[in-house]
């Protein structure tokens, strides 16, 4: 899992797929941690993508860097405590002008029963299960 974290760390933008309905949702991320031992990402609860994964929580990301890219599916489970929400902020200092631990929508989720996948065009992908 930390290699994991390190690429999308590194990589700085994601892509986080969900579905509503029957349509597929994609869109640009950025925030990721890990809190006592899982793989956190960070979004408000006011955002569609909230909506999205309260109603499915199956959800996948990309990440592409240096002719390789990584590719995460699991679940996305909310984690309501503050020092979650704390955890992740402190690593993203600029969010904390929009977003507090004690807030309500201020939203922090870990993946459960994840599959990360790294790929290349010139190795074989490489499967990690956490």
């Amino acid at each position: 899992m930390q290699e994991v974290y390190e690429f999308l760390k590194k990589c700085g933008t994601y892509y986080l797929a969900t579905v509503e309905g029957d349509q597929p949702r994609v869109r640009p991320f950025g925030t990721v941690d890990i809190f006592e031992g899982k793989l956190y990402i960070q979004t408000g609860k006011i955002k569609d993508v909230s909506k999205q994964l309260q109603a499915n929580p199956k959800a996948e990301l990309c990440a592409f860097m240096d002719g390789k890219w990584l590719r995460v599916s699991g679940k996305l489970i909310r984690d309501d405590r503050v020092e979650a929400k704390k955890h992740m902020l402190d690593q993203y200092p600029q969010l904390q002008s929009m977003y507090s631990a004690e807030d309500d929508n201020t939203e922090v989720l870990y993946f459960e029963d994840a599959t990360a996948t790294f790929s290349s065009f010139t190795e074989a992908p490489r499967v990690i299960k956490f």
